[in-house]
């Protein structure tokens, strides 16, 4: 007996440990496999069509190409060294260290803390959200910039500007420790993308025959399309951000599908009344600005919140496509800053709002008794956009001079990038 206390008393404090261990959740890890392969969809298809139909036909396989390559480029950047600088050890608050360059240090069997997922699995689904912030950004800037100065964009971009800003927000930095809340990527994603577009668009100029002719989209039908496919990619990627299949993650699908549904019901009223006529083009739009609104409030706020979220959402789109985009004589070819810096600011404020304790204890807004949280917000959003505008123009400066300017030539732009860049063509006419 007393050999058996000895034993015991030895082995303790390992079997102590093993109890203490994270444990893989098979049904969190089968929910997040499937989320992290609907936000996959999004860049190289969902968004691909989205654009690639709003553009001219002689410019969409280019269009779409940039979505693609932004997409080829981020997977690679991320798991080499996006990722340690984003969610490695904090160093300061401003930037991970470079423990996982590589992903050296995590094995295959270790378990991420929240939600009991492989800890490589949530390597990959971070790695989508930086792929597609990127790709939103390219709307800004299409039919005009040199495929190979996008390419250089994209690696620069992720490294210098959007895994910094992860990392604030995700990964343990200064606006986390703030208490910002940001479930799903209001300022990490959509206002981050949306002001790198803008600032990328200034500084490239216009399109020539922007301001003098009017300039269709190619087909509505791939972008009406490429919308629908954004909302069901959005499902993974709102609910998804819980990182489990619990009720949070239910909430967020629930309020996703509502404030997307009214931010097309939203934008389409308001164009009947100003225009007289309501376009599935104003639907789709809409559809992207709903969704854009509640991405950072999904896990926090109810359904009131949501339908008051996507209700706005759709009049903020109208408004920064039809008139400020007017006012400041800016040419953002697709409307990243209209639909997704915008309506990203005001997710991120609503969020400091609406944000109910009853769905999630981590957030409480406004109207539940911490008006604090609205300053926390709007801190996160003017640091964002500051940052962002800043080390965008820097990135895109660095480009332009590797590669002997951003714009491409007046013949190329003239005849159509997918001909003169690629040698192909989107339609045989």
């Amino acid at each position: 007996m007393k050999r058996v206390l000895v034993a015991f008393s030895v082995l303790a404090p390992f079997m102590a440990f093993a109890e203490d261990a994270p444990k893989l959740d098979s049904g969190n890890t089968a929910w997040m496999i499937v989320a992290t392969a609907l936000v996959m969809l999004m860049t190289p298809a969902g968004l691909a069509l989205f654009y690639g139909g709003m553009t001219r036909s002689k410019n969409i396989l280019n269009t779409m190409g940039m979505s693609l390559i932004a997409y080829c480029v981020a997977s690679v950047v991320w798991v080499m060294w996006g990722y340690t600088l984003a969610f490695g050890t904090d160093v300061s608050g401003l930037i991970g260290s470079l423990e996982n360059l590589f992903l050296a240090n995590i094995k295959v069997n270790d378990i991420w803390a929240t939600g009991n997922i492989p800890t490589l699995l949530f390597v990959v689904f971070q790695m989508t959200f930086a792929a597609i912030t990127v790709a939103l950004a390219s709307g800004s800037i299409i039919e005009r910039m040199k495929f190979q100065t996008w390419i250089i964009i994209s690696i620069l971009w992720v490294t210098f500007v959007y895994a910094p800003i992860a990392h604030w927000v995700w990964g343990g930095g200064f606006l986390a420790k703030d208490g910002a809340l940001d479930f799903a990527g209001g300022t990490v994603v959509h206002i981050n993308a949306g002001i790198a577009g803008l600032v990328m668009a200034i500084l490239l100029g216009k399109r020539i025959d922007y301001g003098k002719k009017v300039i269709l989209p190619s087909s509505v039908v791939l972008t009406v399309t490429g919308a629908v496919l954004l909302w069901f990619g959005w499902f993974g990627f709102n609910a998804g951000s819980e990182l489990a299949a619990d009720s949070i993650a239910a909430n967020a699908f629930l309020v996703t599908n509502t404030a997307a549904a009214l931010g097309a019901i939203s934008w389409m009223i308001t164009e009947w009344i100003v225009a007289k006529k309501p376009t599935l083009l104003g639907a789709a739009s809409g559809i992207v600005s709903g969704l854009v609104a509640i991405t950072p409030a999904a896990g926090f706020v109810d359904l009131v919140g949501s339908i008051v979220i996507g209700a706005i959402s759709g009049v903020i789109g109208f408004i920064g496509v039809f008139y400020i985009k007017k006012i400041f004589k800016y040419d953002d070819s697709l409307d990243a800053f209209g639909v997704h810096a915008l309506n990203g600011i005001w997710g991120a404020i609503a969020t400091g709002i609406f944000a109910n304790p009853a769905i999630n204890s981590v957030g409480k807004g406004l109207i539940y008794g911490n008006p604090a949280q609205v300053v926390i917000q709007i801190k996160a959003v003017a640091v964002t956009i500051v940052y962002t505008a800043i080390m965008t123009a820097v990135v895109y400066f660095i480009s332009s001079l590797l590669t002997g300017g951003a714009k491409v030539d007046e013949e190329t732009e003239v005849r159509g990038l997918d001909e003169s860049v690629h040698g192909e063509r989107g339609f045989e006419l």
